[in-house]
């Protein structure tokens, strides 16, 4: 039988397709559960026991949940919206040889050949000029939900060696064919799709992304597939766990907070990022609205936690060696803890067996990840965003198969896992 949970998590990264969709849907979710939005250009008059969040650039989120005026510390969740793709450039238009192709780049850590022979959307965001508006402009979402585009392979018989290995030339080898139209214009296409002049865009964002649906697969729909796995699962398993935990909350002493930046797949430096103020800034604002000093501030972040929610790599029976002899997670085997001794993940001795307990308390098991020592690892956003809020920090994911592909794999039973640790967690 399929997993009900998983099919909810599959449902909402099947219209989340740019960072922008995943934000614009957890704020849906929040108003839905009750929580009034701020803005970071207005002054904040916040109340006991209550429900708000906040938006920045719209692909980063902060929502969180207050407690009373005397609150001990922050229960924090991170994780973040944006997935390894392909961005379009800007005047993206590449005519000849009898089709229209889009200049694209690529946006993250890319594995390149799944991309081929795929079908291809496009979605994001497309600003146009609005003279009644505050800022002489508005910011509309974009989804072509259709196939717009497709990267066609070279055939075997002009690659002979295809199999043996090939370098791959981004701008040469993987600019998506969208039409035979050679005068074919992409702003045009949007004018259209939005119901607006074309004169009247003057700026967008806009991404590639695999227009292929999540599936259930496995002898026993044990296992799913889908695009954007790595990190949409766990921005909408943390908030689920973050809603029920907070139908609990009222005798919490921690404001609950729960976080979604952008740009991790870049290294977060942007303002939205996880090494930008945004997490910071919110905190601090929740202490300057309850009349608290800094030492009050100072003494909350020392007694506060943040779980770093990325999602991580399972053991390849393939690639075996490629993990470590002894720490190799399963899919489906519950929450993955993740250390390095090079501190890419915060989990220590003292954050991650407080992790534990959570899990236990939970009934979740829990496996660890390390990286073969051959093997050099990836990075997140934990060590990142407390370099800026210094909190308490452990790193965790759920193991997945084919990291950064446009359709990766892991196990259906796991976002059930990680929506009951986190709810333990916010309650812990």
């Amino acid at each position: 039988m399929k997993d009900e949970i998983a099919n909810e998590v599959l449902e909402f990264i099947q219209k989340s397709p740019s960072c922008f969709h995943v934000v614009n849907n957890i704020k849906a979710i929040l108003k839905e559960n009750g929580f009034t939005e701020l803005f970071e250009n207005e002054k904040w008059n916040l109340k006991e026991k209550s429900k708000y969040f906040v938006t920045r650039n719209n692909s980063s989120i902060i929502s969180f949940v207050t407690s009373t005026k005397d609150f001990f510390g922050f229960r924090v969740t991170a994780s973040h919206s944006d997935s390894p793709c392909f961005k379009i450039k800007e005047a993206p238009e590449m005519k000849g040889f009898g089709v229209t192709r889009l200049n694209v780049e690529k946006y993250g850590g890319m594995l390149l050949n799944p991309w081929f022979d795929r079908p291809l959307s496009i979605a994001g965001r497309v600003i146009i000029e609005d003279d009644n508006s505050e800022n002489g402009i508005e910011e509309r979402l974009i989804d072509f939900e259709k196939n717009m585009a497709l990267i066609p392979n070279l055939s075997i018989h002009f690659s002979r060696d295809a199999n043996n290995g090939h370098s791959i030339d981004t701008q040469a080898e993987m600019m998506p064919i969208i039409s035979t139209d050679e005068n074919l214009s992409l702003k045009n296409i949007i004018a259209q799709k939005l119901n607006v002049k074309e004169d009247s865009i003057i700026g967008s964002d806009l991404f590639l992304y695999c227009n292929e649906n999540g599936n259930f697969w496995g002898a026993n729909d044990e296992f799913i597939s889908s695009p954007r796995l790595d990190d949409i699962e766990c921005a909408i398993t943390t908030l689920k766990g973050f809603l029920q935990a907070n139908q609990n909350q009222q005798n919490s002493k921690y404001v609950n907070v729960h976080t979604v930046f952008d740009n991790e797949e870049v290294g977060s430096g942007t303002r939205q990022g996880a090494d930008s103020t945004f997490l910071y800034d919110v905190l601090k604002r929740i202490n300057l609205s309850f009349e608290r000093n800094e030492e009050d501030y100072m003494t909350s972040i020392a007694n506060s936690f943040l779980v770093s929610a990325d999602n991580a790599h399972a053991v390849h029976p393939n690639f075996a060696s490629k993990s470590d002899p002894i720490n190799r997670p399963k899919v489906n085997g519950g929450i993955v803890i993740k250390f390095n001794a090079s501190q890419k993940y915060t989990s220590d001795a003292v954050s991650s067996s407080i992790f534990k307990r959570i899990c236990k308390k939970a009934n979740v098991p829990f496996q660890i990840f390390t990286n073969n020592s051959n093997v050099a690892g990836g990075s997140t956003l934990g060590n990142i965003s407390t370099a800026h809020v210094s909190i308490q920090s452990v790193d965790i994911g759920l193991a997945q198969w084919a990291m950064h592909s446009p359709y990766e794999s892991a196990g259906a039973k796991d976002a059930q896992h990680m929506i009951s640790a986190i709810k333990e967690f916010y309650l812990y």
